[in-house]
């Protein structure tokens, strides 16, 4: 910490990087970057409001008709008039054991479900999905998920096609920008390189370098083509040619640039019969040999509305140079959306250039701050979740059918699964009503369990739907160090300003309750917080290469520099130096485009090679007739995820305090819109009223809602009145192989909003009576 004129600055970590914040007495006053970061996030700007706000929870909360009816089934469970009951943490933590016992006893562990997301804290050990999950595992074990909103479908696919490696590789270890600035010609994107992304990265950056890797990137001659229904999806410096592809069609497009590849003999043989199976497949498939369609450009073209002659000057561009080839984590996330991934590495692999510097395949840049980043071999200290003795797990996105069809059989990965019946949900450092689609369906999903434990910082709506909320410290409020995969140091984060109220770390909360639960050794090892903050510290340093310094001296100088960080790396090298040697983990120890093994699934909606599959939320379908405008439901740029959405730099972009819907000016002027009005946002899932902005930045028929403002039912007439797209977005997966978040396209309509808008009623806490 440094005395300021004014107060006294500590230095900090967030998932957007590190800051300063100046503390006056007990609160958090004003925020100052790190002098060393050279483009530091804005985001930072949401704290101070966001510490002190009134939505803070600021003691244990049971609603009183748990309270008085006990656990059971509640329609009534995150009602907007819903009332709870303050209560001391000894009774609240008595209520919680006693229930997750008579859960555990009556229904067996795999009856509660852990549904934490792990975004609540960049700490390496105050990380709420390891915190829970170590606690449930503890007890017993619990049901848990796979997979992630952000990317399910790279998760499950690239597998198959790449090997587990070479996903996490692609996922992890992608080539930094100066690589790309070094060696490659063009960079051909699918869903842009959005700067916003980049500043976010899980356990946070020391330093934001992907703005200035992309400014250096197009100074050394490196040419972007963005293909977005977005032109600011790149920043202007990098003078990007933008094709505003009708959204949902990446796949035809990618497949259209393969099929001049094979048509015009400059697809790379010999790559595609040393490095990969299945290539005829693929030639077949898009030579039209397989289904009698050609996916020539002129076919590609009716579906995506650009010219077939700049499709096909595209892929005669691409084969000229060293290209990579990038799809980001925005296009797997709509139905089917495992196609454009396949795809795209079909094309990379037709060009040849796997394993070449700053050529390829990418699935990242633009879409997280870690990506581009370099890599950290040794790894980062870590509290182990333990062995979890339950097996059971759902696909991540398929919460809500979970809670709603107990018993139900799903497909999943090559799986036939059932679905379990859960009676209790714990969850800690997230907000599925953020996340999630069909937010409707979600609440009605979370009547269903006897019981629901939110651990929070605020009186989220998925705190508003719970039995028992406990209330959680947040970063600035405890001990703890951060880092990211890839980054320069590990930085220490003290405690700035005293809990809020009451609140607790949930690392001493899941303490009492495993001392009451007779696992308080399993969960503690006989550790205190900053004991383990020493222990996990001590061990890591343990593991590194070169000396160190002691847990002491790291916290007194506030950071220490990562051994072993990988500035450049070169995907697939290995592989392409020598593919007998150093084989991928894939069952052909190469490239799969065609997969055996997805092909025996029998998935009509994902069969064994990447084809083109239209989806039901894209414009041109039969549902488009009456949802005509295509809305793309984005990561904000105003916060992470929904964090601090009532944070003053949240809200300073907002349109009469509700999230800011983009409109192209045709669209707008056909409805008689104009900026700064209030409109209704509706299909047959939902509504929800934003604030109209107008913009020529996007393709006419497109609409742009970002994802993160925080849910609002108060309404009668809209299912959100302060512009949360998943109030409208369909709850169905990618296709049976990953079943993924498809949230990302929507078809909707806009029309003014008659009369007065109703109040935003979001940040208001819910009632609260003494006990």
């Amino acid at each position: 910490m440094e005395p300021q004129g004014d107060g006294v600055t500590y230095p900090t970590s967030s998932h957007w990087g590190s800051y300063r914040v100046l503390v006056s007495g007990d609160r958090v006053v004003d925020v100052r970057p790190d002098p060393r970061d050279p483009a530091p996030s804005a985001l930072m700007d949401n704290v101070p409001q966001a510490q002190h706000h009134p939505t803070r929870v600021d003691r244990p909360a049971v609603r009183r008709r748990w309270l008085e009816n006990g656990p059971g089934p509640d329609e009534r469970r995150g009602a907007v008039d819903d009332e709870y009951v303050a209560v001391g943490w000894e009774r609240v933590l008595d209520l919680l054991a006693a229930e997750l016992d008579r859960v555990r006893t009556r229904h067996g562990n795999s009856a509660i479900f852990g549904g934490s997301y792990g975004w609540s804290s960049a700490g390496r050990f105050h990380h709420a999905q390891s915190q829970l999950r170590r606690f449930l595992n503890a007890i017993g074990g619990h049901t848990s998920r796979a997979d992630t909103y952000s990317h399910a479908a790279i998760e499950v696919l690239l597998p198959h096609v790449v090997g587990e490696r070479g996903t996490d590789d692609l996922l992890h270890h992608a080539p930094t920008w100066e690589a790309v600035a070094e060696h490659t010609d063009l960079i051909v994107t699918f869903g842009g390189l959005r700067l916003s992304n980049n500043d976010i990265s899980q356990g946070g950056r020391a330093a934001h370098t992907a703005e200035p890797g992309m400014r250096a990137a197009a100074r050394s001659g490196v040419r972007t083509v963005s293909v977005s229904p977005l032109q600011d999806d790149t920043i202007d410096e990098m003078d990007a040619e933008w094709l505003p592809a009708s959204p949902g069609t990446d796949a035809a497009i990618l497949l259209s640039l393969v099929h001049v590849l094979f048509a015009e003999d400059r697809a790379d043989r010999d790559f595609l019969d040393r490095y990969t199976v299945g290539a005829d497949a693929v030639r077949d498939y898009v030579l039209g040999d397989t289904d009698g369609v050609a996916k020539t450009p002129e076919w590609a073209a009716e579906l995506c509305g650009l010219p077939a002659e700049t499709l096909r000057d595209l892929a005669r561009r691409m084969a000229r140079g060293r290209t990579l080839v990038n799809v980001g984590w925005s296009v797997q996330r709509a139905q089917y959306g495992e196609q454009p991934l396949w795809a795209g590495v079909a094309l990379a692999a037709c060009l040849g250039q796997i394993g070449l510097p700053g050529g390829g395949f990418a699935c990242g840049y633009g879409s997280m701050g870690s990506y581009a980043g370099g890599s950290t071999p040794g790894g980062l200290p870590r509290v182990s979740q333990g062995p979890n003795p339950v097996s059971e797990f759902i696909p991540v996105a398929r919460v809500a059918d979970m809670l709603l069809h107990p018993g139900e059989n799903y497909d999943y990965d090559g799986q036939r699964r059932t679905y379990p019946d859960i009676r209790l949900v714990a969850w800690s450092g997230g907000n599925p009503f953020h996340h999630h689609q069909d937010l409707a369906r979600l609440s009605r999903a979370f009547a269903r369990p006897d019981t629901v434990l939110v651990a929070e910082t605020h009186w989220t709506a998925t705190a508003r739907h719970a039995d028992i909320v406990l209330p959680s410290t947040t970063t600035l409020e405890r001990d703890d160090y951060a880092a990211s995969q890839g980054d320069t140091t590990l930085r220490a984060m003290p405690r700035a300003v005293p809990p809020h109220g009451t609140a607790r770390d949930e690392y001493d909360v899941y303490t009492e309750l495993a001392r009451r639960l007779g696992a308080e050794h399993a969960f503690t090892q006989g550790r205190t917080s900053a004991e383990w903050l020493r222990y996990l510290y001590e061990r890591w340093r343990a593991a590194q290469p070169g000396h160190l310094p002691d847990f002491d001296a790291f916290w007194a100088a506030g950071e220490v520099e990562i051994p072993g960080r990988v500035e450049d790396t070169t995907l697939f090298g290995g592989f392409r130096a020598d593919p007998d040697g150093c084989p991928l983990d894939t069952p052909s120890g190469r490239v799969e485009l065609y997969s055996a093994d997805i092909a025996g699934f029998g998935y009509p909606d994902c069969p064994g090679h990447p084809v083109w599959l239209a989806s039901t939320e894209r414009l041109g379908s039969p549902r488009s007739e009456r949802w005509p405008l295509l809305l793309i439901a984005n990561q904000p740029g105003g916060k992470l995820h929904s964090q601090q959405d009532m944070g003053a730099h949240s809200r300073s972009g907002k349109v009469a305090g509700r999230a800011p819907l983009r409109m192209h000016p045709d669209d707008a002027a056909a409805r008689g819109l104009s900026g700064g009005e209030v409109v209704r946002v509706s299909n047959d899932v939902g509504s929800c009223l934003a604030g109209v902005r107008v913009s020529d930045r996007l393709r006419p028929g497109v609409v742009q809602l970002s994802t993160g403002a925080w849910f609002d039912p108060s309404a009668d007439d809209v299912t959100c009145a302060h512009g949360n797209p998943n109030a409208l977005a369909p709850d169905v997966g990618t296709s049976a192989l990953s079943q993924g978040c498809t949230g990302q396209h929507i078809l909707v309509e806009v029309a003014a909003y008659p009369g007065d808008p109703p109040p935003v009623r979001a940040f208001d806490p819910p009632r609260l009576a003494a006990s």
